[in-house]
């Protein structure tokens, strides 16, 4: 008898995963171990592993579908064996569209299941365009990533996907726009009096990951008591230390970020004051033994919060290799969900781009969150005397259930010493 295998959970929030691609197709050999697909969560892009050897026998969501929790896959079995279509599960209320669920849960519509033949069916010679009722365009979000890097408009695109779906072997097929002319002689200012709409206006379905970011945030920003303590500090030191040590070490390849030192000044920090350490749990606060610092990377469709566990216990070099290391990975979606669950406090740093402050949203469980501004040069008064020198604003977002005022100020008062000392960041 076939082995069934089904839409696993692949992160603690995925309700909904979206087949990228098949990596085996059917009639294919597969040995336990072996991947069998790539599929998109509402966090990262992860491969589907066979616990089964065998013959992929029948393909039953392709690539570009979405298929829920428990959902049927594909078949794996002994070659030649006889397949039926799996009866699909009924999707849970939340899964439902227009289906009131709480608010951990979001209201998703799902394609019914297509069966797949062995081989492709054919596609009319002039479908219509994969648009819905409402005029919305029905595409794959890594479809549409695909059409924007092409300059192809999806709506002049049929879907060969469930329920007229666009996905992403339509895009590749469809001819790249021409380029709008380029007229010498508008210079860049004349470009600003331009006439006519800033884009196409359309409208986007909700991808997997950025269902969930909502959720989450309109989660903690309605449910979490936010109150905001901010600290300017001295950032010339560590700057200069930071220059020192790039030079130094710049032969072994080592090149150290402003975020680097935020990140194992935190940990420190929570060192000397653990009572941020911790997260509210209804009818108690547990209080964490270990820094599990997050730092937000902004990906395609969002942002995910990759966890340098033990930040406590690494050196300042440790720190940023491992997060050079996880920041790539995120942005490529190759994150396991150990890398981005269970941090305990969590770092927004917009610094890079320009902006001198900012009050960040908490990342629940976490009670509280650091967000970074970007150094600004400025004049300022030591021992008496105005001069030049280059400060920086940290933000610190409570959660009032768990952090007090006092803590709070305590918190970023021994993130300053460590920050504007940064030699301590190094014993």
């Amino acid at each position: 008898m076939a082995n069934i295998i089904e839409m696993p959970k692949l992160s603690d929030t995925m309700t909904v995963g979206t087949l990228v691609k098949w990596l085996k197709q059917e009639g294919d050999a597969v040995k336990s171990g072996e991947m069998l697909a790539e599929v998109e969560t509402d966090k990262a892009t992860m491969e589907l592993e066979s616990f089964f050897d065998g013959v992929l026998l029948r393909i039953f969501a392709p690539a570009g579908a979405q298929a829920a929790l428990g959902a049927p896959l594909c078949a794996i079995g002994k070659a030649g064996e006889k397949v039926e279509t799996p009866v699909p599960k009924a999707a849970p209320a939340a899964a439902t569209a227009g289906a009131a669920s709480p608010p951990a849960t979001p209201a998703v519509s799902f394609p019914p299941p297509a069966p797949v033949a062995a081989a492709p069916a054919a596609v009319p010679a002039s479908p219509p365009p994969a648009a819905a009722p409402s005029g919305r365009v029905r595409i794959s979000p890594l479809a549409r990533k695909l059409a924007a890097e092409k300059g192809v408009d999806p709506s002049t695109l049929a879907g060969s996907g469930p329920g007229g779906r666009i996905v992403r072997a339509d895009v590749a097929a469809a001819k790249k726009a021409p380029a709008p002319p380029v007229s010498n002689s508008k210079s860049e200012i004349g470009a600003v009096s331009a006439k006519g709409p800033i884009q196409e206006e359309r409208a986007v379905p909700v991808s997997n990951m950025r269902g969930a970011i909502a959720r989450r945030l309109l989660e903690s920003k309605t449910q979490l008591p936010h109150f905001y303590l901010e600290i300017e500090i001295d950032a010339g030191p560590m700057l200069a230390v930071r220059e020192q040590l790039n030079s130094g070490l710049e032969k072994e390849g080592v090149k150290l970020s402003v975020n680097d030192f935020i990140l194992k000044g935190c940990a420190e920090a929570l060192r000397r004051v653990p009572q941020v350490n911790g997260s509210w749990e209804g009818t108690q606060i547990r209080y964490f033994g270990a820094a599990h610092v997050s730092f937000a990377v902004a990906i395609d469709d969002g942002l995910i919060t990759p966890v340098i566990r033990d930040a406590h216990l690494k050196s300042l070099l440790a720190i940023s290799a491992e997060a050079k290391s996880l920041g790539k990975r995120a942005k490529e979606k190759k994150l396991a969900p150990a890398e981005f669950t269970g941090g305990t406090f969590c770092v927004s740093n917009l610094g890079m781009m320009g902006i001198p402050k900012f009050s960040a949203i908490i990342n629940p469980p976490n009670a509280a969150i650091l967000a970074v501004g970007t150094t600004i040069t400025k004049p300022v008064v030591k021992q008496n005397q105005i001069v030049i020198g280059q400060t920086m604003t940290l933000t610190l977002s409570c959660d009032h259930r768990v952090v007090d005022g006092a803590v709070g100020a305590q918190y970023l008062g021994a993130l300053k010493l460590l920050l504007e000392a940064p030699a301590l960041l190094l014993v």
